[in-house]
């Protein structure tokens, strides 16, 4: 029996926080000097005894931790750098992180006490403690080497003299504080971009200042520019940069013209969504003599306009891409040159760069030629006139550019078969699309599948990436190969494809990975098997996220989605930066240049592969806030879905007709005491035995939609 012990209070002492990360950031930094608690002191500006008192304190709790030894009595050096590793912050949902580290098999675990005001994706030293085998290595970060990010979009909070803006980034776990003077007029409520200016040591919150106002929360315009701006996009250009795109000359010169290969008078037209307004990509066609066709691919010059050493050309860098949203384009480049001098617009001269085939009727290319061109396009087709010919090949049999379109189907469908038989992956993957009135409120939602229109222009815009890529990558200079900008595509990891297998036999699907030729048959038949099946959208999606990025580099591994062995993107430089790159290294080479520095052109290619990710989260982030808008209107109707995941906490559901997709949260289902099984992906009622699993077709209904979080969440009618 335990006695009952006096309470003794003591005067509580100025503690100083985080004292032992800031000791550590002085050894890190002065990793190479032996130091004493005087001169950590001075450089902490710690000048009283209880302060110095405690920095005593935390040396010897640091040697005792081996994270320092001490050389002789009072002075101490950083431990040699076996437990110190750099690596990316992975912020998790419940607010501690994980450390991924190249030199390292398992990822380091960092509760979220030891972040150090770390965030999401910073590039960060970190200590670990525990490096035995088999066991989870946790670790202290200890540096800040580099923020991933120092600007948020949230929502302010504001009180008499200062306020906190909320991070609209569920990763971001702390409040920024804004004091008096920084709150840029922005009032209670609004939605603003926060750029964080300084996070002091002993400050639970960062400081920053407002640097945009966005509007009120739940506005269409500011939901847009806040999807923007939170992955460090614009939504506008700088008035200088306009100003700079409007000089420039729209006429082109005799001059010009004899510099070019003119193909004025070759039959040309453009193929595009009905919508588009800038058009890339222009084919030629001209029937040979010798039974053969002339067929060229003609690319926008935007390489003639946009010129090194500009601030157009800093701004297309920068950008590095067009951000295709649901409502808006978000162009590289200033509207009067994607849209207009740039564009391959019908019934204008336009400078291009061209690469010019003559290809049998097996489709074999027999002669190549590439140069910048002038051309004339003589008509533009939307995808659907395009199909509406392909699916009527006896109407108006005697027009020129009908039979051409039929011919380059026909060829088209010959080398798309031949890539196919070599190992391509299959990816008809359907895009959500909606139907939206004047103020931008969706409408209706439909599915755009790729038709024999599209896949025409995607098979002619691939052969003439392949053979730059070829035309380049197969020469060599001083025995290296030449600089170039790769787009390319590793092998799919097999721990990935093991977790994709372990999903898919729910379904009665499997793929087999024994050899290189065998994932790539296995795979394109799971995705031919989902065509068209309620579980297709969410499986394509799985099996996409199985696979290993494409990215752009100058170190060439070929590209195993497409199975080349030298790959580029020269087809749309008007909104793709590699293009540009790519279109002025082949006229480098083609007027006899050395290699460039490969250093140069590597970062280039890093820089445009992140910026290319931003825009396809934002892409991705505006049609979740478009679907969460339209459901907001069908509130009091059923819908069929499938379970597309589960977890402890609830099951999410794609609504099968518009691929919405929310949650029915595990406490909303009524019927019993819902237990995850995570070996069976499905949540199972511990009384009646009922099983909803992954795949499972379940109806709902809307119980709650947050345009902010752009979120779902379902009932469920059992």
């Amino acid at each position: 029996m335990s006695r009952n012990k006096k309470k003794i209070y003591k005067k509580k002492e100025n503690i100083i926080k985080n004292l032992s990360n800031d000791i550590l950031q002085i050894f890190n930094k002065n990793s190479t000097k032996i130091l004493n608690y005087k001169q950590i002191a001075s450089k902490l500006n710690i000048d009283d005894a209880k302060g110095r008192n405690q920095i005593i304190q935390k040396l010897a709790a640091l040697k005792a931790q081996d994270r320092i030894e001490e050389t002789e009595i009072g002075k101490y050096i950083i431990k040699a750098q076996s437990h110190y590793f750099e690596g990316i912050v992975d912020i998790t949902s419940r607010g501690n992180a994980y450390v991924i580290c190249e030199d390292l098999e398992h990822d380091i675990y960092i509760p979220s006490r030891n972040l150090n005001h770390a965030l999401h994706k910073d590039l960060v030293k970190v200590y670990v403690y525990n490096r035995k085998k088999n066991k989870k290595q946790e670790g202290d970060i200890v540096e800040i080497l580099k923020r991933s990010k120092t600007e948020f979009v949230g929502v302010l909070q504001l009180n008499k003299k200062f306020g906190f803006v909320i991070p609209d980034d569920p990763k971001m776990y702390s409040d920024i504080f804004i004091s008096e003077n920084k709150l840029n007029n922005a009032n209670d409520g609004d939605k603003v971009l926060a750029n964080i200016t300084n996070w002091p040591s002993n400050s639970k919150n960062p400081f920053g200042e407002i640097t945009v106002v966005l509007g009120r929360p739940g506005d269409h315009n500011t939901e847009i520019h806040s999807i923007l701006l939170e992955y460090g996009l614009p939504y506008k250009f700088p008035t200088e940069v306009e100003n700079y795109a409007s000089k420039i000359s729209i006429e082109i010169s005799d001059k010009e013209i004899a510099k070019r290969r003119d193909m004025r008078k070759d039959l040309t037209f453009t193929i595009d969504p009905k919508d588009a307004k800038d058009f890339d990509d222009a084919l030629s066609f001209t029937p040979l003599k010798n039974g053969n066709y002339e067929i060229g691919i003609h690319i926008a010059d935007v390489s003639h306009y946009v010129q090194e050493n500009t601030i157009l050309e800093d701004e297309a860098y920068q950008r590095a891409t067009s951000v295709y949203l649901v409502d808006r384009v978000v162009p590289m480049l200033p509207e009067i040159l994607s849209n207009n001098v740039c564009s391959l617009r019908p019934n204008e001269e336009k400078l291009t760069f061209s690469v010019v085939f003559e290809i049998d009727e097996k489709a074999h290319v027999i002669n190549q030629w590439f140069g910048r061109t002038v051309i004339y396009s003589d008509k533009r087709f939307a995808y659907e006139d395009a199909q509406e010919i392909i699916e009527n090949p006896t109407k108006n049999p005697d027009n020129k550019i009908n039979q051409a379109i039929l011919k380059l189907d026909e060829l088209a469908k010959i080398i798309r078969k031949k890539r196919m038989k070599q190992g391509a992956l299959s990816f008809d993957k359907t895009e959500v699309k909606f139907h939206l009135d004047e103020n931008f409120n969706p409408t209706g939602v439909y599915v755009k599948e790729s038709k024999d229109a599209n896949k025409l222009i995607e098979e002619f815009m691939l052969l003439a990436n392949r053979k730059v890529a070829e035309f380049i990558g197969k020469k060599k200079e001083n025995n290296k190969p030449k600089t170039f900008v790769y787009r390319i595509h590793d092998e799919p990891n097999i721990d990935k494809l093991a977790a994709l297998q372990g999903i898919i036999s729910k379904f009665g699907y499997k793929i087999s990975t024994e050899t290189k030729k065998d994932t790539t048959a296995s795979l394109n038949k799971l995705l031919a098997d989902v065509h068209g099946k309620a579980e297709s959208n969410m499986i394509e999606t799985l099996t996409i996220r199985s696979m290993s990025k494409a990215i752009y580099t100058t170190n060439n591994i070929g590209h195993y989605g497409l199975a080349f062995d030298y790959y580029t993107h020269f087809t749309s430089p008007i909104r793709r930066y590699p293009d540009v790159m790519v279109h002025r290294l082949l006229q480098h080479y083609l007027d006899g240049g050395k290699s460039p520095k490969v250093e140069i052109y590597e970062e280039k290619c890093k820089h445009a592969s992140e910026r290319e990710f931003m825009a396809s989260k934002a892409e991705r982030n505006s049609i979740k806030y478009m679907q969460v808008k339209y459901m907001q209107d069908h509130k009091d109707q059923e819908f069929k879905g499938v379970i597309s995941g589960v977890t402890e906490w609830g099951i999410y559901v794609e609504i099968i007709e518009n691929k919405c997709e929310g949650m029915v949260r595990t406490k909303d289902i009524r019927s019993d005491y819902y237990i995850f099984d995570e070996k069976q992906y499905a949540l199972i009622g511990q009384e009646t035995k009922k099983v909803y699993q992954l795949g499972d077709e379940v109806t709902v209904s809307v119980k709650n939609t947050d345009l902010e979080r752009k979120r779902l969440d379902f009932n469920l009618i059992e």
